[in-house]
């Protein structure tokens, strides 16, 4: 069993990424930053069951999704918030040849993927279902093995590939569809 006096030096390390999956669940920074609260009461007062030598990243994922779900799910949803200084300065950033300059060796799929704002991919992520985008940013932004995936929703491991791979299908179909529109690709209905 762990103890309660240790919780913040063990725990608190996580809690940027932990922020940073609340907001792709929430889609709204306030939201974000209630779902990380309230996961870290709970994860402070269940700390006393948690067992040591297990992966505490992942145990604070599993009450964080379970927190999301529970709580904010069936929340009518705000429209997404933007802080301004941020898409300014990513705009500065990519008007001054920054990644230009970080684009040697770098393969045609990470080129054609540059022609795609981050606007655009976020838009895409978050216009999937939940339970498809949950285990595409477990997977494919926090890094999540399958199984770990499948303890934090409390599923089993082929329920995770299977959304996985129909959340990444569907991405792939928005993303493309947006390339189709911008000339980026060939339409899918030209041979």
């Amino acid at each position: 069993m762990a103890d309660q006096e240790h919780f913040a030096e063990q725990a608190m390390p996580f809690m940027g990424s932990l922020y940073s999956a609340a907001l792709r669940m929430t889609r709204n920074p306030s939201d974000a930053e209630d779902l990380v609260q309230e996961t870290y009461l709970k994860a402070y007062r269940a700390f006393a069951s948690f067992q040591e030598g297990t992966n505490l990243k992942s145990w604070l994922y599993k009450i964080l999704t379970n927190t999301f779900i529970n709580s904010y799910r069936s929340r009518r949803r705000r429209p997404a918030e933007t802080d301004l200084e941020d898409v300014e300065d990513l705009y500065l950033y990519r008007r001054l040849g920054g990644l230009e300059g970080a684009s040697a060796g770098r393969s045609a799929e990470d080129e054609v993927l540059d022609q795609f704002s981050e606007a655009e991919v976020k838009a895409a992520v978050e216009s999937l279902p939940d339970t498809f985008r949950l285990v595409v940013v477990l997977s494919d932004v926090e890094g999540f093995s399958y199984k770990e995936i499948a303890e934090i929703l409390d599923i089993p491991i082929g329920t995770v590939m299977s959304r996985l791979h129909r959340g990444r299908k569907a991405l792939q179909k928005a993303l493309h569809t947006y390339a189709e529109e911008h000339r980026l690709a060939v339409p899918a209905d030209v041979p």
